[in-house]
């Protein structure tokens, strides 16, 4: 195996893991923000929304 080949391999290796990685947080949040959207639509608020809490009171 010659020094570029090594290089390259290591670079392709690298790379491919960077995308499935990206990918993998792509899917993970769309499936995040379909469950915040689930939980909004049952009447589920979140701790954060504190605005609308002081307004109920």
């Amino acid at each position: 195996m010659t020094h570029f080949s090594y290089v390259a391999i290591a670079y392709g290796v690298t790379g491919l893991t960077v995308l499935a990685l990206i990918g993998w947080v792509l899917l993970d949040q769309r499936a995040r923000r379909a469950e915040l959207a689930e939980l909004d639509e049952s009447g589920i608020r979140r701790r954060s929304d504190t605005k609308s809490r002081a307004d109920e009171h």
